[in-house]
């Protein structure tokens, strides 16, 4: 996963000597409780060379929850997976068991086909 240090917006190049770049501020969202959570669970092969993953999308929250949640999920299917760009992949067809860890848990799930 790359990482932006700093991000100037759109300036390239000025001349004038007293310029000072402003940089963007990365917002950091707040984790919605997971009542307030509506994620979709569906199945995807698209760009894995045919390989199935569960894809879990539209997590609201801060990395590290979302890593979290992604860690719960792999360790309650029993397989590998990874957390990142606010999605979790999970290796294999688990839509229904993740569907049913994530209604238990209080979320609002989607699924889609």
């Amino acid at each position: 996963m790359s990482k932006k240090n700093k991000s100037v917006s759109g300036i390239v190049y000025s001349t004038d000597p007293q310029f000072l770049y402003q940089f963007e501020q990365e917002q950091a969202h707040d984790t919605l409780p997971p009542a307030q959570q509506s994620l979709r669970v569906q199945l995807d092969k698209k760009q894995r060379k045919g390989k199935i993953v569960t894809l879990i999308t539209g997590f609201v929250g801060t990395v590290a929850d979302l890593e979290a949640l992604g860690k719960k999920l792999k360790q309650k299917c029993g397989v590998g997976g990874a957390a990142k760009d606010s999605e979790i992949l999970i290796q294999g067809d688990f839509c229904d068991k993740i569907s049913a860890i994530l209604i238990d848990d209080g979320y609002k799930v989607k699924r889609v086909r």
